[in-house]
Protein backbone atom coordinates (compact mmCIF):
# COMPACT_ATOMS: atom_id res chain seq x y z
CA UNK A 1 0.00 0.00 0.00
CA UNK A 2 0.93 3.23 -0.66
CA UNK A 3 2.83 5.48 2.19
CA UNK A 4 0.49 8.91 2.65
CA UNK A 5 3.58 10.72 4.09
CA UNK A 6 6.16 10.36 0.75
CA UNK A 7 3.66 9.18 -1.96
CA UNK A 8 -0.08 11.05 -1.76
CA UNK A 9 -2.45 9.64 -4.00
CA UNK A 10 -3.38 11.35 -7.61
CA UNK A 11 -6.66 11.52 -9.87
CA UNK A 12 -4.44 9.40 -11.95
CA UNK A 13 -3.97 6.92 -9.35
CA UNK A 14 -7.60 6.71 -8.60
CA UNK A 15 -8.67 6.39 -12.32
CA UNK A 16 -6.10 3.77 -12.71
CA UNK A 17 -8.42 1.33 -10.57
CA UNK A 18 -10.93 0.27 -12.87
CA UNK A 19 -13.53 -0.06 -10.16
CA UNK A 20 -13.38 3.60 -9.41
CA UNK A 21 -13.23 4.08 -12.47
CA UNK A 22 -16.24 2.78 -13.88
CA UNK A 23 -18.18 4.12 -10.33
CA UNK A 24 -16.62 7.70 -11.46
CA UNK A 25 -17.78 7.47 -14.98
CA UNK A 26 -20.92 6.32 -13.86
CA UNK A 27 -21.45 9.43 -11.55
CA UNK A 28 -20.20 12.12 -13.64
CA UNK A 29 -22.96 11.06 -16.45
CA UNK A 30 -25.43 11.06 -14.53
CA UNK A 31 -24.82 14.43 -12.38
CA UNK A 32 -25.26 15.86 -16.16
CA UNK A 33 -28.57 14.27 -16.49
CA UNK A 34 -29.56 15.62 -13.16
CA UNK A 35 -28.83 19.00 -13.85
CA UNK A 36 -30.56 18.94 -17.07
CA UNK A 37 -33.53 17.63 -15.92
CA UNK A 38 -33.87 19.75 -12.50
CA UNK A 39 -33.42 23.27 -14.32
CA UNK A 40 -35.75 21.71 -17.23
CA UNK A 41 -38.20 21.17 -14.56
CA UNK A 42 -37.65 24.28 -13.14
CA UNK A 43 -38.15 26.13 -16.05
CA UNK A 44 -41.28 24.11 -17.02
CA UNK A 45 -43.29 24.72 -14.07
CA UNK A 46 -41.95 28.62 -14.33
CA UNK A 47 -43.93 28.70 -17.92
CA UNK A 48 -46.80 26.25 -17.04
CA UNK A 49 -47.81 28.42 -13.95
CA UNK A 50 -46.70 32.04 -15.53
CA UNK A 51 -43.93 32.39 -13.08
CA UNK A 52 -44.88 31.37 -10.07
CA UNK A 53 -42.52 30.68 -7.12
CA UNK A 54 -44.65 28.88 -4.66
CA UNK A 55 -45.12 26.01 -7.30
CA UNK A 56 -41.23 25.57 -8.06
CA UNK A 57 -40.80 25.43 -4.29
CA UNK A 58 -43.16 22.30 -4.25
CA UNK A 59 -40.74 20.38 -6.84
CA UNK A 60 -37.58 21.41 -4.14
CA UNK A 61 -39.72 20.11 -1.25
CA UNK A 62 -40.53 16.81 -3.65
CA UNK A 63 -37.09 16.32 -4.41
CA UNK A 64 -35.54 17.31 -0.71
CA UNK A 65 -38.33 15.16 1.83
CA UNK A 66 -37.64 11.87 0.44
CA UNK A 67 -33.75 12.07 1.54
CA UNK A 68 -34.70 13.74 4.74
CA UNK A 69 -37.30 10.84 5.75
CA UNK A 70 -37.02 7.69 3.50
CA UNK A 71 -33.08 8.23 3.60
CA UNK A 72 -33.43 6.61 7.12
CA UNK A 73 -34.82 3.62 6.22
CA UNK A 74 -32.84 3.19 3.39
CA UNK A 75 -29.83 2.59 4.78
CA UNK A 76 -30.96 0.29 6.26
CA UNK A 77 -31.52 -2.31 3.41
CA UNK A 78 -28.30 -0.45 1.89
CA UNK A 79 -26.39 -2.77 4.50
CA UNK A 80 -29.11 -5.80 4.90
CA UNK A 81 -28.68 -6.11 0.62
CA UNK A 82 -26.28 -6.14 -2.00
CA UNK A 83 -25.06 -2.79 -2.78
CA UNK A 84 -24.20 -3.12 -6.25
CA UNK A 85 -27.89 -4.42 -6.96
CA UNK A 86 -29.18 -1.66 -5.23
CA UNK A 87 -27.74 0.94 -7.06
CA UNK A 88 -28.14 -1.10 -10.50
CA UNK A 89 -31.58 -0.97 -9.66
CA UNK A 90 -31.66 2.84 -8.42
CA UNK A 91 -30.12 3.91 -11.83
CA UNK A 92 -32.69 1.24 -13.74
CA UNK A 93 -35.91 2.56 -12.01
CA UNK A 94 -34.92 6.35 -11.96
CA UNK A 95 -34.27 6.03 -15.67
CA UNK A 96 -37.83 4.77 -16.02
CA UNK A 97 -39.44 7.59 -13.83
CA UNK A 98 -37.66 10.73 -15.76
CA UNK A 99 -38.77 8.90 -19.42
CA UNK A 100 -42.51 10.14 -17.39
CA UNK A 101 -41.87 14.05 -17.19
CA UNK A 102 -41.72 13.68 -21.06
CA UNK A 103 -45.80 12.84 -20.99
CA UNK A 104 -46.05 16.09 -18.84
CA UNK A 105 -44.01 18.19 -20.74
CA UNK A 106 -46.46 17.74 -23.73
CA UNK A 107 -49.68 18.15 -22.19
CA UNK A 108 -51.11 21.67 -22.38
CA UNK A 109 -52.46 23.09 -19.18
CA UNK A 110 -51.15 19.46 -17.62
CA UNK A 111 -51.67 19.30 -13.92
CA UNK A 112 -48.54 19.25 -11.74
CA UNK A 113 -49.13 17.06 -9.43
CA UNK A 114 -47.96 14.18 -11.50
CA UNK A 115 -44.80 15.88 -11.98
CA UNK A 116 -44.35 16.21 -8.29
CA UNK A 117 -45.28 13.18 -7.65
CA UNK A 118 -42.21 11.81 -10.06
CA UNK A 119 -40.30 13.96 -8.21
CA UNK A 120 -40.87 12.76 -5.69
CA UNK A 121 -40.60 8.82 -6.64
CA UNK A 122 -37.33 9.76 -8.15
CA UNK A 123 -35.85 11.31 -5.30
CA UNK A 124 -37.12 8.44 -3.32
CA UNK A 125 -34.99 5.92 -5.32
CA UNK A 126 -32.09 7.73 -5.05
CA UNK A 127 -31.90 7.97 -1.53
CA UNK A 128 -30.73 4.38 -1.57
CA UNK A 129 -28.61 4.87 -4.26
CA UNK A 130 -26.27 7.20 -2.52
CA UNK A 131 -25.34 5.33 0.87
CA UNK A 132 -24.90 2.58 -1.13
CA UNK A 133 -22.26 4.11 -3.21
CA UNK A 134 -20.72 5.73 -0.18
CA UNK A 135 -20.39 2.39 1.78
CA UNK A 136 -19.05 0.49 -1.97
CA UNK A 137 -15.86 3.08 -2.32
CA UNK A 138 -13.90 1.80 0.85
CA UNK A 139 -13.49 -1.64 -1.32
CA UNK A 140 -12.34 -0.05 -4.24
CA UNK A 141 -10.20 2.72 -3.17
CA UNK A 142 -7.04 2.19 -0.74
CA UNK A 143 -7.36 4.08 2.57
CA UNK A 144 -4.97 6.83 1.70
CA UNK A 145 -7.22 7.49 -1.21
CA UNK A 146 -10.63 7.66 0.28
CA UNK A 147 -10.43 11.87 0.82
CA UNK A 148 -9.30 12.26 -2.94
CA UNK A 149 -11.58 9.93 -4.01
CA UNK A 150 -14.26 11.82 -2.10
CA UNK A 151 -13.10 15.11 -3.78
CA UNK A 152 -13.20 14.48 -7.01
CA UNK A 153 -16.53 13.18 -6.76
CA UNK A 154 -17.86 16.60 -5.16
CA UNK A 155 -15.57 17.97 -8.15
CA UNK A 156 -17.08 16.26 -11.06
CA UNK A 157 -20.24 16.72 -9.67
CA UNK A 158 -20.34 20.75 -9.79
CA UNK A 159 -18.56 20.97 -12.96
CA UNK A 160 -20.99 18.08 -14.90
CA UNK A 161 -23.73 19.48 -13.57
CA UNK A 162 -22.64 23.13 -14.26
CA UNK A 163 -22.64 21.54 -17.77
CA UNK A 164 -25.93 20.10 -17.66
CA UNK A 165 -27.32 23.90 -16.65
CA UNK A 166 -25.85 25.09 -19.15
CA UNK A 167 -27.28 22.24 -21.44
CA UNK A 168 -30.62 23.09 -20.21
CA UNK A 169 -30.59 26.24 -21.02
CA UNK A 170 -29.90 25.85 -24.44
CA UNK A 171 -33.00 23.27 -25.30
CA UNK A 172 -35.62 25.45 -23.42
CA UNK A 173 -34.33 28.98 -24.23
CA UNK A 174 -33.25 28.34 -27.07
CA UNK A 175 -34.38 25.17 -29.32
CA UNK A 176 -37.70 25.72 -26.98
CA UNK A 177 -38.50 22.22 -26.38
CA UNK A 178 -38.48 20.27 -22.52
CA UNK A 179 -38.81 16.34 -23.88
CA UNK A 180 -35.16 15.80 -25.43
CA UNK A 181 -33.81 16.87 -21.45
CA UNK A 182 -35.46 13.73 -20.21
CA UNK A 183 -34.78 11.62 -22.77
CA UNK A 184 -30.82 12.44 -22.37
CA UNK A 185 -31.34 12.40 -18.59
CA UNK A 186 -33.15 8.71 -18.66
CA UNK A 187 -30.06 7.55 -21.33
CA UNK A 188 -27.59 8.98 -19.02
CA UNK A 189 -29.08 6.83 -15.97
CA UNK A 190 -29.10 3.71 -17.90
CA UNK A 191 -25.45 4.35 -19.19
CA UNK A 192 -24.45 4.58 -15.26
CA UNK A 193 -26.27 1.57 -14.94
CA UNK A 194 -24.37 -1.05 -16.98
CA UNK A 195 -21.53 0.80 -15.94
CA UNK A 196 -21.72 0.10 -12.48
CA UNK A 197 -22.77 -3.73 -13.77
CA UNK A 198 -19.43 -3.72 -14.50
CA UNK A 199 -17.99 -3.43 -11.35
CA UNK A 200 -15.59 -6.47 -9.72
CA UNK A 201 -16.68 -6.21 -6.09
CA UNK A 202 -15.58 -8.83 -3.38
CA UNK A 203 -18.39 -10.66 -1.36
CA UNK A 204 -20.03 -8.69 1.10
CA UNK A 205 -21.75 -10.11 3.70
CA UNK A 206 -25.26 -8.13 4.22
CA UNK A 207 -27.20 -8.52 7.70
CA UNK A 208 -29.11 -11.31 7.12
CA UNK A 209 -32.66 -10.98 7.04
CA UNK A 210 -35.20 -13.35 8.48
CA UNK A 211 -38.60 -14.06 6.81
CA UNK A 212 -41.24 -14.42 9.61
CA UNK A 213 -43.77 -12.21 8.32
CA UNK A 214 -44.26 -8.40 7.64
CA UNK A 215 -44.54 -6.97 11.64
CA UNK A 216 -41.46 -9.14 12.36
CA UNK A 217 -39.14 -7.84 9.73
CA UNK A 218 -40.92 -4.44 10.19
CA UNK A 219 -39.85 -4.60 13.48
CA UNK A 220 -36.16 -6.22 12.56
CA UNK A 221 -35.36 -2.99 10.16
CA UNK A 222 -36.70 -0.99 12.87
CA UNK A 223 -34.13 -2.11 15.21
CA UNK A 224 -31.50 -2.11 12.70
CA UNK A 225 -32.44 1.55 12.21
CA UNK A 226 -32.09 1.87 16.32
CA UNK A 227 -28.17 0.26 16.49
CA UNK A 228 -27.44 2.48 13.21
CA UNK A 229 -28.55 5.17 14.97
CA UNK A 230 -26.63 4.09 18.62
CA UNK A 231 -23.22 3.90 16.85
CA UNK A 232 -23.89 7.26 14.96
CA UNK A 233 -24.51 8.64 18.50
CA UNK A 234 -22.31 6.62 20.40
CA UNK A 235 -19.50 7.42 18.28
CA UNK A 236 -16.95 10.66 18.97
CA UNK A 237 -16.14 11.23 15.55
CA UNK A 238 -19.53 10.56 14.44
CA UNK A 239 -21.43 13.28 16.41
CA UNK A 240 -18.28 15.57 15.47
CA UNK A 241 -19.54 15.09 11.88
CA UNK A 242 -22.56 15.62 12.95
CA UNK A 243 -22.40 18.88 14.53
CA UNK A 244 -20.59 20.00 11.51
CA UNK A 245 -22.53 18.84 9.16
CA UNK A 246 -25.77 20.12 10.74
CA UNK A 247 -25.47 22.97 12.11
CA UNK A 248 -23.02 24.45 8.82
CA UNK A 249 -26.65 23.59 6.49
CA UNK A 250 -28.25 25.94 9.35
CA UNK A 251 -25.78 28.61 9.13
CA UNK A 252 -25.28 27.92 5.32
CA UNK A 253 -28.96 26.94 4.20
CA UNK A 254 -29.51 31.28 4.53
CA UNK A 255 -27.31 31.61 1.34
CA UNK A 256 -29.76 29.83 -1.21
CA UNK A 257 -32.49 32.08 -0.15
CA UNK A 258 -31.46 35.39 0.63
CA UNK A 259 -29.10 35.95 -1.75
CA UNK A 260 -31.12 36.85 -4.12
CA UNK A 261 -33.12 39.55 -2.10
CA UNK A 262 -29.11 40.73 -0.66
CA UNK A 263 -28.59 40.97 -4.70
CA UNK A 264 -31.74 42.67 -6.13
CA UNK A 265 -32.99 44.54 -3.57
CA UNK A 266 -30.06 45.68 -1.25
CA UNK A 267 -27.42 45.80 -3.56
CA UNK A 268 -29.49 47.13 -6.89
CA UNK A 269 -28.07 45.03 -9.28
CA UNK A 270 -29.87 43.28 -12.45
CA UNK A 271 -30.15 39.39 -11.90
CA UNK A 272 -27.59 39.21 -14.68
CA UNK A 273 -25.26 39.19 -12.25
CA UNK A 274 -26.42 35.64 -10.81
CA UNK A 275 -24.42 33.89 -13.42
CA UNK A 276 -21.16 35.43 -12.72
CA UNK A 277 -21.83 35.06 -9.01
CA UNK A 278 -22.85 31.00 -9.56
CA UNK A 279 -19.62 30.88 -11.59
CA UNK A 280 -17.40 32.51 -8.64
CA UNK A 281 -18.42 29.80 -6.25
CA UNK A 282 -18.47 26.85 -8.73
CA UNK A 283 -14.61 28.63 -9.84
CA UNK A 284 -13.75 28.00 -6.20
CA UNK A 285 -15.26 24.50 -5.10
CA UNK A 286 -13.23 23.29 -8.84
CA UNK A 287 -10.36 24.63 -7.23
CA UNK A 288 -10.37 23.21 -4.18
CA UNK A 289 -11.03 20.15 -5.63
CA UNK A 290 -7.92 19.81 -7.36
CA UNK A 291 -5.91 20.95 -4.25
CA UNK A 292 -6.97 18.59 -1.91
CA UNK A 293 -5.49 15.21 -3.01
CA UNK A 294 -2.40 16.74 -1.69
CA UNK A 295 -3.88 17.50 1.55
CA UNK A 296 -4.88 14.37 1.97
CA UNK A 297 -0.96 13.52 2.15
CA UNK A 298 -0.32 16.46 5.23
CA UNK A 299 -4.30 16.90 6.88
CA UNK A 300 -6.75 14.89 8.84
CA UNK A 301 -10.02 14.97 7.44
CA UNK A 302 -11.07 16.14 11.38
CA UNK A 303 -8.66 19.07 10.97
CA UNK A 304 -9.68 20.06 7.31
CA UNK A 305 -13.60 19.93 8.76
CA UNK A 306 -12.94 22.10 11.35
CA UNK A 307 -10.77 24.54 9.36
CA UNK A 308 -13.15 25.01 6.46
CA UNK A 309 -15.90 25.72 8.52
CA UNK A 310 -13.91 28.27 10.21
CA UNK A 311 -12.84 29.93 7.17
CA UNK A 312 -16.16 29.45 5.42
CA UNK A 313 -18.27 31.54 8.47
CA UNK A 314 -16.40 34.19 8.54
CA UNK A 315 -16.73 34.93 4.78
CA UNK A 316 -20.62 34.32 4.90
CA UNK A 317 -20.75 37.08 8.15
CA UNK A 318 -18.75 39.32 6.06
CA UNK A 319 -21.39 39.14 3.80
CA UNK A 320 -23.21 41.55 6.05
CA UNK A 321 -20.81 44.25 5.19
CA UNK A 322 -20.41 44.13 1.57
CA UNK A 323 -21.33 47.40 0.02
CA UNK A 324 -20.87 46.05 -3.88
CA UNK A 325 -21.41 43.20 -5.92
CA UNK A 326 -17.72 43.37 -6.46
CA UNK A 327 -17.77 42.77 -2.70
CA UNK A 328 -19.49 39.69 -3.06
CA UNK A 329 -18.10 37.90 -5.38
CA UNK A 330 -14.19 36.92 -3.34
CA UNK A 331 -16.65 35.98 -0.68
CA UNK A 332 -18.59 33.47 -2.46
CA UNK A 333 -15.05 32.51 -4.35
CA UNK A 334 -14.34 31.84 -0.72
CA UNK A 335 -17.51 29.97 -0.02
CA UNK A 336 -17.18 27.74 -2.77
CA UNK A 337 -13.55 27.02 -2.03
CA UNK A 338 -14.36 25.54 1.95
CA UNK A 339 -16.79 23.46 0.54
CA UNK A 340 -15.29 20.34 -1.61
CA UNK A 341 -12.49 19.91 1.03
CA UNK A 342 -15.90 20.04 3.76
CA UNK A 343 -17.58 17.68 1.92
CA UNK A 344 -15.03 15.05 1.32
CA UNK A 345 -13.46 15.35 4.13
CA UNK A 346 -17.08 14.43 5.66
CA UNK A 347 -17.72 11.74 3.79
CA UNK A 348 -14.49 9.98 4.37
CA UNK A 349 -14.47 10.72 7.95
CA UNK A 350 -17.63 8.28 7.83
CA UNK A 351 -15.64 5.35 5.81
CA UNK A 352 -12.59 5.20 7.89
CA UNK A 353 -15.12 5.33 10.88
CA UNK A 354 -17.63 3.24 10.75
CA UNK A 355 -17.42 -0.73 9.80
CA UNK A 356 -18.73 -1.89 6.79
CA UNK A 357 -21.67 -3.33 7.67
CA UNK A 358 -23.30 -0.15 9.39
CA UNK A 359 -21.82 1.95 6.85
CA UNK A 360 -24.97 2.46 4.84
CA UNK A 361 -27.04 3.24 7.63
CA UNK A 362 -24.22 5.81 9.15
CA UNK A 363 -24.19 7.68 5.59
CA UNK A 364 -28.02 7.67 5.49
CA UNK A 365 -28.51 9.10 8.76
CA UNK A 366 -26.01 12.18 8.19
CA UNK A 367 -27.94 12.75 4.54
CA UNK A 368 -31.23 13.26 6.49
CA UNK A 369 -29.87 15.06 8.93
CA UNK A 370 -27.98 17.51 6.77
CA UNK A 371 -31.53 17.42 3.88
CA UNK A 372 -33.28 18.28 7.54
CA UNK A 373 -31.53 20.83 8.64
CA UNK A 374 -31.35 22.46 5.15
CA UNK A 375 -34.90 22.62 5.13
CA UNK A 376 -35.34 24.20 8.21
CA UNK A 377 -33.06 26.44 7.27
CA UNK A 378 -34.16 27.88 4.40
CA UNK A 379 -37.85 28.13 6.17
CA UNK A 380 -36.60 29.93 8.96
CA UNK A 381 -34.45 32.48 6.80
CA UNK A 382 -37.32 34.62 5.27
CA UNK A 383 -38.95 34.61 8.40
CA UNK A 384 -35.77 35.64 10.51
CA UNK A 385 -34.78 38.20 7.74
CA UNK A 386 -38.52 40.11 8.08
CA UNK A 387 -37.62 39.93 11.26
CA UNK A 388 -34.26 41.03 11.90
CA UNK A 389 -33.28 42.08 8.67
CA UNK A 390 -31.50 39.86 5.56
CA UNK A 391 -27.81 41.15 6.70
CA UNK A 392 -28.25 39.95 9.92
CA UNK A 393 -29.14 36.56 8.88
CA UNK A 394 -26.39 36.41 7.33
CA UNK A 395 -24.19 37.34 10.87
CA UNK A 396 -25.89 34.48 12.32
CA UNK A 397 -25.58 31.87 10.21
CA UNK A 398 -21.69 32.74 9.78
CA UNK A 399 -21.55 32.86 13.45
CA UNK A 400 -23.50 29.40 13.53
CA UNK A 401 -20.39 27.92 11.01
CA UNK A 402 -17.64 29.34 13.02
CA UNK A 403 -19.11 27.96 16.09
CA UNK A 404 -19.58 24.12 14.42
CA UNK A 405 -15.83 24.42 13.11
CA UNK A 406 -14.96 25.28 17.03
CA UNK A 407 -16.82 22.29 18.25
CA UNK A 408 -15.94 19.80 15.66
CA UNK A 409 -12.44 20.64 16.21
CA UNK A 410 -12.64 20.18 20.33
CA UNK A 411 -14.81 16.71 19.98
CA UNK A 412 -12.55 15.79 16.87
CA UNK A 413 -9.03 16.68 19.32
CA UNK A 414 -6.69 13.48 19.70
CA UNK A 415 -9.05 11.12 17.11
CA UNK A 416 -6.49 9.17 14.91
CA UNK A 417 -8.74 6.64 12.67
CA UNK A 418 -8.71 2.74 13.11
CA UNK A 419 -8.91 0.24 9.89
CA UNK A 420 -9.44 -2.97 10.63
CA UNK A 421 -7.54 -5.62 9.35
CA UNK A 422 -10.27 -7.23 6.92
CA UNK A 423 -10.89 -4.03 5.15
CA UNK A 424 -6.64 -3.84 5.05
CA UNK A 425 -6.42 -7.21 3.46
CA UNK A 426 -9.15 -5.94 1.13
CA UNK A 427 -7.62 -2.84 -0.05
CA UNK A 428 -4.27 -4.63 -0.59
CA UNK A 429 -6.22 -6.98 -2.91
CA UNK A 430 -8.22 -4.18 -4.99
CA UNK A 431 -4.87 -2.09 -5.22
Amino acid sequence: MMSTQTQPVTVRHLLAIPNFRLLWLGQIISDFGDSLTYLTLVLLINRVTGGSTTAIAYLLIALALPQATIGLLAGVFVDRLDRKRIMVVSDFLRGILVLGFILISREEGASLLPLYLIAFLHSTVGAFFTPARGAVIPHIVPAEGLLPANSLAQMSMVFFRLLGTAAAGFLVGVLEVFWPAFVVDALTFFISMVLVSQLRLAASKPAAATKTGLGAAGREIAAQLGQGLAILFHSRVLVGTLVAAGVTMLGLGAINVLLAPLLVNELLVPETWFGALELAQVAGMILSGMVVAGLAARVRPTRIVSGTLVVAGVAVAMLSLIQSVWHLMPLLFIVGLMVTPLQAAIATLVQVSVQDEARGRIGSALGAIINVANLVSMFAAGTLAAWIGTRSVFTLGGALTVLAGLAAAGIFRGYRPAVSQEEVALQSAQV
